[in-house]
């Protein structure tokens, strides 16, 4: 029994260390974003993200989560201005570092993508130019926004490289996208989101084609990487197992908005909206296919 009131509450480190991250000023700030998709002509309109508000502090780790369609990655796209041509940001604000990147050029926003805001999108092989060496496609952040050159820009690539755990980096990188495993495409895009020395990174569903094994290993890579840079992340995805894992709190977002907020434990322990709930129950129990199992067997 607690007799000292709330002042006197045990400080766990991790308690301790949410509580420092939420009393620090936010690395970005998205309030009432507002995104829509305008057909040919203007006839029909789709509000993909409507009136989206979330914080993300240096750091943390944010998971959005949802079912297909629910605006999680448009949601990204606007914040870094990679929208499709039938899309348009309408409203809202995104304040990174005390700059709205609603209000900027794509030429001013080309300064900070990459550089200062970093994307590894879910699909390697999409991300990854299969005619370009793994050198090419990871030095190039580091040459256009850190002026990297001859011997300082390849000690940077093999750097990057054993930093995503790629084996032999110095012949590794001379290889091509094809040549690579699924597993280490997927950790040569995260080593191209670090080239540049990023404060924010908006990793969206990056282990989606990752086997068991290998997923488990590219989030302790994350993780790893997260603490050693300080870097605040954006964790997309669908799966809650990795929401559990990888994320300090989590937003859930339906048909185009955030339904609700809370920290990763609170939220699993005690959801407050219904589809929230419908979400969690969703998730496959072990033990309940345990118990299918056995009766089918016992049933044969």
């Amino acid at each position: 029994m607690n007799l000292g009131g709330p002042d006197m509450a045990p400080q766990t480190p991790q308690r301790s260390a949410r509580e420092a991250v939420a009393r620090r000023d936010p690395i970005l700030t998205v309030s009432e974003l507002q995104t829509h998709f305008f057909s040919f002509g203007g006839t029909r309109v789709v509000r993909a993200v409507d009136r989206v508000s979330f914080t993300l502090h240096e750091g943390e780790t944010l998971g959005l989560v949802g079912e297909s369609g629910s605006g999680k990655t448009t949601t990204c796209l606007s914040i870094v201005g990679l929208l499709p041509r039938a899309a348009r940001t309408v409203g809202g604000s995104v304040v990174f570092e005390g700059e709205d990147l609603t209000r900027k050029s794509q030429r001013e926003l080309r300064r900070i993508r990459g550089r200062r805001i970093a994307v590894i999108l879910q699909d390697p092989m999409a991300s990854l130019n299969p005619l370009f060496t793994i050198f090419r496609q990871v030095a190039e952040p580091a040459f256009f926004h850190q002026q990297l050159r001859g011997r300082t820009l390849r000690e940077r690539v093999q750097h990057l490289l054993r930093a995503v755990r790629i084996p032999s980096p110095e012949w590794r990188m001379r290889e091509y996208p094809h040549q690579m495993s699924g597993g280490m495409r997927q950790r040569i895009v995260g080593a191209i989101a670090l080239a540049g020395g990023p404060r924010v990174v908006i990793a969206d569903e990056p282990t989606t084609n990752l086997d068991v094994t290998i997923q488990a290993q590219y989030l302790d890579l994350l993780k790893d990487i997260q603490r050693e840079t300080g870097v605040a992340l954006i964790f997309v995805t669908h799966n809650l197992g990795i929401v559990a894992k990888m994320c300090d709190r989590v937003a859930v977002m339906y048909a185009g908005k955030i339904i609700e907020q809370a920290p990763v434990r609170e939220l699993f322990d005690d959801p407050k909206h219904p589809y929230t709930r419908a979400l969690l129950g969703s998730v496959p129990k072990l033990a309940r296919f345990i118990r299918a199992a056995r009766k089918r067997c016992h049933a044969a």
